[in-house]
């Protein structure tokens, strides 16, 4: 059945079976201009990367991996004790510079083509909010993408994504072991403790971004698990 959300279909051989249901959403940003440049990249054996979904600037939303298909896309990750998340999740390229090629807000018409794709993908696998993550989320060591400008509110507003939470109680971790700990509960892989906090607050505090440790983010973080227990930040 032919979706219509999607405009092309370039088939990729970059891809194998899942060994893992799906449970999450992966955004990257393809930090490479043109378009066809990625499009060729993540069509390519040699290259040995793929993505299900490639997102131009312009809105074009291409098929690269069927879904049922394990896309390889995430590379060396770790997400909530998920380690293989190329077989748990989707992945979607978004078509951009990146911070390489001179960094700049998303288009209008690739997000409006992103949230009714990630809409029908999120109802169909039953993801919850809190695992449609960045690729810098599940590989802070490595990755930046999509990047502080991506327009994660617009998300949340759509309930495809947690928004940054309403701080109730404040900093209530009384040094780094302790909030380093709570990271790792959330979510994150810790074992870089600098990139990881980098990571966080990319997501999650992106007008400042420096790696270090402060009373906003860990009031941030403690909030998030706050409502994760009490079971409003599914």
């Amino acid at each position: 059945m032919k979706d219509e959300l999607v405009h092309h279909t370039r088939l990729s051989p970059n891809c194998n079976d899942r060994k893992l249901p799906i449970t999450m959403a992966v955004l990257h940003y393809t930090e490479m201009k043109p378009v066809e440049t990625a499009l060729e990249r993540l069509c390519d054996p040699v290259a040995g990367v793929s993505a299900h979904y490639l997102i131009s600037e312009e809105g074009e939303v291409t098929l690269l991996v069927p879904e049922e298909m394990r896309a390889w896309h995430a590379g060396a990750s770790f997400w909530r004790g998920i380690k293989d998340v190329n077989s748990a999740s989707i992945g979607i390229e978004l078509d951009h510079p990146g911070h390489a090629l001179g960094y700049r807000p998303f288009a209008d018409a690739q997000i409006e083509s992103l949230i009714p794709l990630l809409h029908r993908i999120a109802k169909q696998y039953d993801i919850p909010r809190a695992n449609v993550v960045a690729h810098s989320d599940v590989a802070p060591a490595r990755k930046t993408d999509p990047g502080e400008l991506f327009p994660w509110d617009r998300l949340s507003d759509c309930g495809l994504a947690l928004a940054v939470p309403k701080i109730a109680l404040g900093d209530v971790y009384d040094n780094d072991g302790a909030f380093y700990l709570a990271l790792e509960r959330y979510g994150y892989d810790i074992t870089d403790g600098r990139a990881a906090v980098t990571a966080f607050q990319r997501r999650w505090r992106p007008r400042k971004i420096n790696g270090e440790i402060d009373g906003e983010i860990r009031a941030i973080l403690f909030q998030l698990l706050l409502d994760r227990d009490r079971g409003t930040a599914r």
